[in-house]
């Protein structure tokens, strides 16, 4: 419930704030603002304060900005009007280029929101937890013993070997398991020129990424080379049941030599009931047995241990520092957008790719709940991170031409500026349907995605 809360407010804040942005430009241009919502549906308490009725409604998923002039709007399709009525304060009854303002509104203070949201996390700083830049084989490690094998992916095509640590991309240095996730996510189908430390040697590779169907981002083939170092055991489960304790280190499970997780994680993966693990403890070691239910499912698949990994605590020098920053995570932000946008039409699977309100609302509401329970307060930067990105989604998508969003209400207007003639109300009316029945589908095809997405979980 706490998970389903956190992600209904985030959500929440990314939409009204989209609103509360046309409903400031509306009383800046002289349009009245009847209501402005927080949620959907039937209205549950209201109080008046001037012409608006601020009210909170039944569905707490975003709101909106009722404006004047929509009953209007209503009376004149009904009476079959050839224009609507020019009423004072009415937002047909404005300018277009009034009109034009308001409706660009929504969108720019998404875009003002992301900025503001980015300024402060580069200056309040958070800490992020990685592997190292080494990397293991995909094609030599099998995690689901049902799986069919792979023979190859593009690092072994390359000629990257488990053991290497990645240490320069495209001439940029790369310190940790995350740089290299990141940018091979952003490069599907692009050359990537890698430099890699083999047992001390430096070595020039090429390796493309393939696109992942399911997503868009991009696929090597690795996964992070993470020491099998214990950091922490949930009480109660396998592990502390047998007595390993955090600082301890795997050495083998069943007799099979373990070098990194990857490697202990596929001699686990036909599931076996209970294994023998060799563990070392200082200069000594020990052998114990984890007995692994794997129907009710462990707190994780090496029976309750999480592992060490490498944190760093980023942060901004400045004030000035922090602004530039912001600025420039809105625009690279702004740019993955916009690439991301693009991959809908290369192929990509529609319904795993594009996620609709239940997968965003899990996602924010997973990342804040993380966050708190692992660095209180602090914890937020992730899923501050997140609503930063969806309102810059929010900023593209309502300015795409499109009936019914903003975008397609702009070139409406753009229309009436230059015929210099009010257009009919059955043809706004015709517009928005058809943008309205585009939207619906949009969101029908999103919904059943979400629901395979969790049905698959």
């Amino acid at each position: 419930m706490l998970t389903i809360l956190l992600g209904l407010i985030g959500l929440g804040i990314v939409v009204l704030v989209h609103e509360f942005g046309h409903f400031l430009l509306a009383r800046a241009m002289g349009v009245e603002v009847e209501a402005f919502s927080i949620g959907w549906g039937p209205r549950i308490v209201g109080i008046k304060r001037g012409k608006t009725e601020w009210r909170v409604s039944a569905f707490p998923i975003g709101g909106y900005c009722k404006m004047k002039g929509e009953d209007s709007f209503r009376k004149a399709l009904e009476n079959k009007a050839d224009a609507l009525p020019q009423e004072d304060g009415s937002f047909y009854g404005a300018a277009p280029w009034r009109r034009i303002l308001i409706s660009l509104a929504g969108p720019a203070f998404n875009v003002l929101f992301a900025i503001v949201v980015f300024i402060v996390i580069a200056a309040v700083g958070y800490s992020v937890q990685s592997s190292p830049n080494r990397v293991a084989l995909a094609s030599e490690y099998r995690l689901d013993a049902g799986a069919p094998a792979v023979q190859s992916f593009p690092a072994d095509t390359a000629g990257l070997k488990t053991g290497d640590r990645i240490i320069e991309a495209n001439g940029k240095p790369i310190s940790d398991y995350n740089a290299i996730q990141e940018l091979v996510a952003l490069s599907a189908g692009k050359p990537l020129s890698l430099v890699v430390d083999r047992d001390g040697s430096r070595i020039a590779l090429s390796v493309t990424p393939a696109m992942d169907k399911n997503s868009g981002a991009g696929r090597i083939g690795v996964f992070s080379w993470i020491d099998p170092v214990v950091a922490n055991v949930a009480p109660g489960s396998p592990a502390a049941i047998a007595g390993i304790e955090p600082g301890d280190s795997i050495a083998s499970i069943d007799g099979r030599p373990v070098r990194h997780v990857v490697e202990a994680l596929s001699i686990l993966s036909s599931h076996p009931e209970r294994s023998v693990f060799e563990m070392r403890r200082g200069s000594s070691t020990f052998q114990t047995t984890l007995v692994l239910n794997w129907k009710s499912g462990d707190q994780s698949t090496l029976g309750g241990m999480d592992f060490r990994l490498a944190t760093k605590t980023i942060r901004a020098e400045s004030p000035g520092a922090a602004v530039v920053s912001g600025l420039g995570e809105t625009w690279r932000t702004f740019s993955l957008s916009i690439e991301g946008l693009g991959l809908l039409f290369r192929g990509v699977n529609v319904l795993k790719a594009v996620s609709g309100p239940a997968r965003i609302v899990d996602l924010v509401g997973r990342s804040a709940t993380a966050g708190i329970e692992h660095s209180g307060s602090g914890g937020l930067a992730l899923p501050f991170n997140i609503l930063a990105f969806l309102s810059i989604g929010l900023f593209i998508m309502n300015l795409l031409p499109i009936p019914a969003l903003d975008g397609g209400q702009i070139l409406m207007f753009v229309v009436e500026a230059f015929r210099r003639n009010p257009l009919r109300p059955i043809t706004i009316y015709r517009f928005q349907f058809v943008g309205a029945a585009l939207i619906l589908a949009i969101f029908v095809l999103a919904t059943i995605g979400d629901v395979l997405f969790f049905a698959a979980k």
